[in-house]
């Protein structure tokens, strides 16, 4: 029997998907190789020694820290909804916050779809308003990491100016340099919004009648919703506070892995400042940083006189053990999830 269009668009969509998953992890494997080609074969008996000699319960203790963290997003998640009448159950939230980062392994970005879902199945709290809280959550993270990357670049400009001069900003300056004075794709893309917004004006009455715009506009209002949370939240100091408190213990989690190496446990805060931040980059651009984040804190180290095959070790170990830690604890909540189906989380009002 001949296939229908039903069932082209959902195969097609499934290889677009598995497209994007290879060549996000195809990236992050040619990061991996480009770390480790150069190495002789006694640098990579160091490597080796290294992970078998580090001290692994400052590793733990990292581990611990980085739990923490998520548990802490998760309860500021929450101070994000009850604005909209929502109070989801901590365990369902953390739940979904940890799933979440399992998604986000496979594919940047699902993650914040992946725990919107879960919520609206296990908490009944509409999709559309969630994504909207999670956008926010998003937005304050990138404020505080672009303060975070001022401070360093106050504090820590004598160490890293080379590096960033050499390799953060002709990189920065090639993808974004260009744009600004590209005055004709400004005009062709304001030319374009413009002719759109006029066409849904002029056919508003004609496309109100189709359930598509429905879906849109449900989805616009929920998300605006979300968003509007951020001005109704109760204790607003509280928030501010989780959200700070999240990257100080994003901060912690690597720092305290400094003391699993001698030649490491000396660095200074200034040096935690610089890995977390470069380190972040890494993971902002692969899937969990696969590959670029253990290299981002090899070069960061070198900047303060740590050996190269010491800092590939480190950033190893704490990426290593931080994506087991997701592995394990995001497969738990996928678990724990299933015997756990409630309707708890409206408290009144829609």
């Amino acid at each position: 029997m001949p296939s229908t269009s039903a069932d082209v668009k959902p195969s097609k969509a499934g290889f677009l998907t598995i497209l994007k998953f290879s060549f996000f992890l195809g990236l992050g494997i040619l990061f991996i190789w480009l770390s480790v080609k150069d190495l002789t074969e006694n640098e990579r008996y160091e490597i080796i020694q290294a992970f078998r000699t580090a001290n692994y319960n400052w590793v733990f203790l990292g581990v611990f820290i980085g739990i923490c963290s998520h548990i802490l997003r998760a309860i500021r998640w929450i101070m994000l909804m009850e604005p909209m009448g929502y109070k989801p159950k901590l365990t369902n939230t953390f739940y979904a916050v940890m799933v979440g980062y399992l998604a986000n392994l496979a594919f940047p970005r699902l993650g914040e779809v992946t725990r919107c879902g879960i919520l609206a199945k296990y908490e009944k709290i509409p999709f559309n308003r969630s994504l909207g809280t999670v956008f926010t959550e998003r937005a304050i993270d990138m404020m505080i990491f672009f303060l975070l990357f001022a401070v360093m670049i106050v504090t820590q400009i004598g160490t890293i100016r080379e590096y960033l001069d050499e390799t953060i900003y002709p990189k920065l300056v090639e993808k974004f340099g260009t744009i600004h004075y590209s005055r004709i794709m400004w005009i062709t893309i304001g030319s374009f919004f413009t002719v759109f917004a006029l066409i849904l004006w002029i056919f508003r009455k004609r496309l109100r009648k189709f359930t598509i715009y429905q879906k849109v506009k449900s989805l616009a209002v929920g998300f605006w919703e979300g968003l509007k949370s951020l001005t109704q939240i109760k204790h607003p100091w509280l928030f501010v506070f989780y959200s700070l408190a999240i990257w100080a213990l994003y901060f912690l989690m690597l720092y305290v892995c400094f003391f699993c190496f001698s030649a490491t446990s000396s660095l200074s805060l200034g040096a935690g400042l610089s890995a977390l931040v470069l380190g972040s980059i890494g993971i902002m651009i692969t899937p969990g940083g696969i590959g670029l984040y253990p290299a981002l804190i090899q070069e960061t180290l070198m900047l303060y006189g740590i050996a190269m095959v010491t800092g590939l070790a480190l950033g190893w170990i704490v990426w290593t053990t931080q994506t087991l830690m997701i592995l394990m604890v995001g497969g738990g909540s996928l678990i724990l999830l299933s015997f756990n189906k409630t309707d708890h989380g409206k408290s009144g009002k829609d």
